[in-house]
């Protein structure tokens, strides 16, 4: 498995969103989704993304823990704190608060079952809370260690400066896809200060798989079912432009899926894509982009769809703080 760096960090090519193996899509099955975080570690992905609000009471942080008994040491495990949840599920609130932090904190390690978090973020900028004082509190996780290195989640450029004279970042989590590329505007700030990029979503949300082909393949439950992307015209034109994507794929005996993610390998390497699955057939695909060569004739035709993608929608599902 080909390695990257996020800051001083090394972590496999490609990583492994958990978050859709508790909840957000869908029926779950924790038996298939411990055997495919089972067959990434074999594969040689070590990363592995999951967040303290995934799954009602940590259930996702929970999983992962059952999964990693035995082979902790050979992974990466990044979580991350902030989003507040009651018993029901209910989000009621970001908390950026130290006091928080240190609870938060000792029930991810609780749920995971490890002594320490490689890579802790903090989930969405909480607004009554500066940024310093958050990130000062992390850092003090870091000389407890509690956590290895620190990240963020969702923001933008004047709080990642911010954040950063405060205590080193390592990694900025953040969407980005073929059709969400907001983050290109942060990317310079972030290679300045040797800031790496985890992309979260780099399928669409699934979209640019090809597999989805009606508003019906969302079950009930799937949260899918309310991005406006995913509904009415903006449904059928977008159909369309992965029909394009497709036909990219058919040329080269490879998979949609293959051919958004070597794209978004491809803008750099201190970017990580992570996407999620709870499916070994779906992670092999996945994890076959690595091998997939693109020429430049290629990433213009690419380009000019996800162009026109980006062109039809509300700037991106979460809003980075003063882009």
């Amino acid at each position: 498995m080909k390695k990257r760096r996020l800051g001083q960090l090394e972590v496999s090519a490609l990583g492994l969103g958990c978050m859709g193996m508790s909840e957000f899509y869908g029926a779950t099955d924790e038996k298939e989704s411990i055997s495919t975080i089972h067959k990434a570690l074999d594969l040689g992905i070590d990363f592995l993304d999951t967040a303290d609000m995934y799954g009602v009471g940590g259930s996702n942080e929970i999983l992962v823990g059952k999964a990693l008994k035995g082979r902790r040491s050979k992974t990466i495990v990044a979580t991350k704190f902030g989003v507040v949840r009651d018993a029901q599920g209910n989000v009621t609130g970001i908390n950026g608060h130290p006091e928080y932090l240190r609870k938060a904190i000792d029930e991810s390690l609780r749920r995971i079952g490890t002594d320490y978090i490689d890579l802790y973020y903090q989930h969405m900028l909480d607004p009554n809370v500066p940024i310093e004082e958050t990130v000062g509190a992390m850092s003090e996780l870091v000389k407890e260690g509690k956590v290895r290195f620190l990240g963020l989640s969702n923001v933008g450029t004047d709080t990642l400066i911010r954040a950063n004279k405060i205590y080193p970042i390592t990694a900025l989590q953040v969407e980005y896809s073929l059709w969400s590329r907001e983050i290109e505007q942060v990317l310079p700030t972030a290679r300045e200060l040797e800031v790496g990029i985890v992309a979260y979503s780099p399928l669409g949300k699934g979209f640019l798989t090809g597999r989805i082909t009606s508003f019906e393949d969302f079950s009930e439950h799937d949260i899918r079912r309310h991005f406006s992307r995913f509904q009415g015209e903006n449904f059928k034109k977008n159909l369309d432009l992965v029909s394009e994507l497709k036909e990219i794929a058919r040329e080269k005996r490879i998979s949609p899926s293959q051919v958004a993610l070597a794209w978004v390998l491809l803008q750099g390497e201190d970017i990580v894509p992570i996407p999620g699955t709870r499916r070994e057939k779906n992670l092999v695909e996945n994890s076959k982009a690595l091998e997939v060569i693109l020429n430049e004739e290629d990433l213009i035709r690419i380009d000019n769809i996800a162009r026109q993608i980006v062109g039809d929608f509300e700037i991106s599902s979460t809003t980075l703080d003063n882009l």
